[in-house]
């Protein structure tokens, strides 16, 4: 039973990847619009905090649900600590990030669905992955690939947090326009947020090594990218002092 769902977990990371490869095909046609991109109104639509907030809430539920488990490996401290950067990125996706937002377009059904079941499918991916079956050695703390994904993945957060926090403060109480982002990161990219978010997930990956994080990445990429270029195009579009030197989402590269 134990091998079963062991393969059962190599093959929904498998999965998660396929889904990105789709996700980035689809997402080049047609992207589906919300937020500054979209227009809809109607019945069938949420209002952006409770959203993001039902929505996010799967990615902590789920690997705190696994954790729980008598027979799991989480006494061992690499499976803690990864457990735990997973964990706290989405305690502040969903508990803190929603509470912070101006404004805020609602977003549509169908589109609070599909994040809701990810985050939910993700979640116990990586908890169970997690907390269950990964097997590190004794000394995975002190090597490079735990200690460099540790700071890539602190490193993303932080550029994710204050990128946001810039995004923020460019409206102010009433004002519903919107203006170039300045400072940070966004002096080199359209997506500050988007990068940091990648950073943050590729050094989880290169810290977790494992098929079920890396797979988490690349389909991170493969939705963000799309998204990002559409921001960068949008910015393009309505302002004309826009900076023209400005990356999409990896600063001087893309």
């Amino acid at each position: 039973m134990e091998l079963e769902e062991r393969r059962a977990l190599g093959l929904l990371a498998a999965l998660l990847a396929l889904l990105g490869c789709l996700v980035f095909a689809l997402l080049q046609g047609r992207v589906k619009t919300y937020g500054r991109h979209g227009s809809r109104r109607g019945p069938w639509v949420l209002p952006a905090r409770l959203s993001w907030v039902l929505q996010e809430l799967p990615s902590l539920l789920a690997p705190l649900a696994c954790a729980c488990s008598p027979a799991g490996r989480l006494h061992h401290w690499p499976n803690r600590l990864l457990l735990a950067m997973f964990v706290l990125h989405y305690a502040h996706r969903s508990l803190v990030f929603p509470l912070l937002i101006r404004g805020g377009k609602p977003v549509p059904l169908e589109i609070f669905l599909g994040a809701a079941l990810f985050c939910a499918f993700n979640g116990y991916l990586q908890g169970r992955y997690l907390s269950t079956y990964a097997v590190y050695p004794d000394d995975w703390l002190t090597d490079p690939r735990f200690l460099l994904g540790s700071v890539l993945w602190l490193v993303g957060l932080l550029i994710n947090v204050h990128s946001d926090h810039i995004l923020r403060s460019l409206r102010k109480p009433g004002d519903t326009g919107y203006q170039i982002p300045r400072g940070g990161l966004f002096e080199h990219v359209s997506a500050a947020n988007f990068f940091g978010e990648l950073v943050e997930w590729a050094g989880y990956a290169l810290a977790s090594w494992s098929l079920q994080a890396g797979a988490f990445a690349f389909f991170s990429f493969c939705f963000l990218f799309p998204r990002a270029k559409q921001h960068h195009r949008w910015y393009l579009e309505k302002f004309e002092d826009y900076p023209k030197s400005r990356r999409i989402l990896i600063p001087f590269l893309l």
